[in-house]
């Protein structure tokens, strides 16, 4: 019965990833506008992060969403297939979940966010010109969060 249940849900997910994605295609949010040195300073702290994902997970979605909401150009890393960050996010991340937002702090330490939810609050935070000040609140003794999407 298992087996059936697995291969059901699998049938179901293999149905609904063109639609997802062609759905995020669609629907794209448009992204704020800034100086064109505001957007290279953006860029640059923006070589510090990576995003883990799936393609089709609709917190992955969730969270793409927001970085596209504020014109983040942050490396996307597919953990989903068996290979290098897939095996990186489970080594080092300490646990194989996505959305995961790999955060290297200006001391050159890691930290590894999970949850749509905390990757979306910590990116407005950090670099929402309307939020605050747009600077993170958050300290680096910031723990990882659990959450979202398990493979």
């Amino acid at each position: 019965m298992r087996f059936l249940i697995r291969w059901f849900f699998r049938g179901v997910r293999l149905l609904l990833t063109p639609f997802m994605l062609i759905g995020e295609r669609l629907s794209r949010p448009r992204g704020i506008e800034r100086d064109p040195a505001d957007q290279a300073k953006v860029d640059e702290q923006t070589r510090q992060l990576a995003l883990y994902h799936f393609p089709a997970c609709p917190f992955c979605i969730r969270a793409r969403r927001t970085m596209q909401r504020l014109s983040l150009d942050i490396e996307l890393r597919n953990a989903q297939a068996a290979g290098a960050w897939r095996e990186e996010l489970q080594s080092e991340g300490g646990k194989l979940q996505v959305p995961c937002l790999r955060i290297q702090e200006a001391d050159g330490s890691v930290r590894w966010l999970y949850e749509s939810d905390a990757i979306g609050q910590y990116l407005r935070e950090r670099f929402d010109p309307n939020h605050g000040d747009g600077h993170s609140n958050r300290s680096s003794n910031d723990t990882t969060v659990s959450g979202d999407s398990r493979a």
